[in-house]
């Protein structure tokens, strides 16, 4: 290959060792570095304690910091946009300070990417005319605008369904816990680490909020920013009554397990709703699939018969 680009004047054998080379002593240092990795305790357990991700927060840190500047172009203006998708973002489960700045700055990047990529793929399709190319231009910036937004709303909706979809059993679960004697902190932190593998979402929520309280912070504010974190009405209303519970001072496992009972009647009458609703939204494929083959046996051999007959009388 490199002598189809280079005559052997030009030193391409010698092009062809330096970059063996070059492969070679980048294969050996990725290769030391991974043998250093795995042979090295110290290295590992820092890994596994957390040490990667104070990096990645770092690295994001400074990332949001390099595109700040492109991020202000599309970020709006009013407090209000900005606080509710900071909250969507929250809801994702992005907590961190530059979540926000990260997602218009990604925003921004893709509304300039996208139509530079359909410029830089112009010169591959020279029979598309210039207006379609400024259309495709005008869309790709418009997709970029909408993707995140979309991809984000998305992530919102798949994370609430899996908070939804555990927190019964973590209910159930709380309720013993509590019935056994557990305070309310040791209580979540059991529930956490039993709900680790199947709900591990609901697992991480549940571990920051006793890791909040075992750092000085109250109860109740630990609860409500768990409330706030997932944005899910159930854990609402089992934030406030556990709030209720601890001012009034009445017992936690007693409440829990009206909760519990109320909360086991309202999934009832959800599942009943959603199978009263299949009736009305059967009507509609029916509509569409169902009676169309239907008309057309039970009446087609009809209609033929009045075409021959028709076509008869015609001769």
């Amino acid at each position: 290959m490199l002598h189809s680009y280079f005559d052997p004047s030009q030193g391409s054998t010698l092009l062809f060792v330096i970059l063996v080379a070059a492969a070679v002593f980048v294969f050996s240092i990725g290769l030391a570095a991974v043998v250093t990795a795995i042979v090295g305790p110290l290295r590992r357990r820092l890994g596994q304690a957390g040490h990667r991700t104070g990096e990645a927060s770092s690295g994001g840190a400074s990332l949001a910091a390099r595109l700040g500047p492109l991020a202000g172009f599309v970020m709006p203006k009013k407090e209000v946009e900005r606080s509710r998708v900071g909250r969507l973002l929250r809801y994702a489960g992005f907590r961190s300070s530059s979540a926000l700045l990260l997602f218009y700055a990604s925003k921004a990047l893709l509304m300039i990417g996208l139509p530079l990529a359909v410029l830089v793929a112009s010169p591959f399709f020279p029979r598309v005319p210039t207006r379609m190319l400024f259309f495709y231009s005008v869309a790709g910036a418009v997709l970029g605008s909408l993707l995140p937004s979309m991809w984000l709303d998305h992530r919102v909706k798949a994370r609430q369904r899996n908070l939804r979809v555990g927190f019964p059993d973590a209910l159930d679960l709380l309720v013993v816990c509590v019935e056994a004697g557990l305070g309310l902190a040791p209580a979540l932190q059991r529930v956490g680490d039993e709900l680790a593998v199947a709900h591990p979402q609901l697992a991480a929520e549940l571990t920051l909020v006793n890791a909040e309280m075992r750092a000085g912070v109250e109860r109740t504010q630990a609860l409500r920013n768990l409330a706030d974190r997932t944005g899910l009405t159930d854990i609402r209303g089992l934030v406030a009554l556990m709030v209720q519970t601890l001012r009034f001072g009445t017992g936690v496992a007693d409440a829990l397990r009206v909760y519990s009972e109320e909360f086991r009647d309202k999934r009832m009458q959800a599942a009943e709703e959603q199978a009263a609703k299949i009736g009305t939204k059967m009507i509609f494929p029916l509509i569409l699939c169902l009676f169309p083959s239907f008309f057309l046996v039970a009446i087609g051999p009809a209609v033929l018969g009045l075409v021959d007959l028709f076509t008869k009388l015609a001769h």
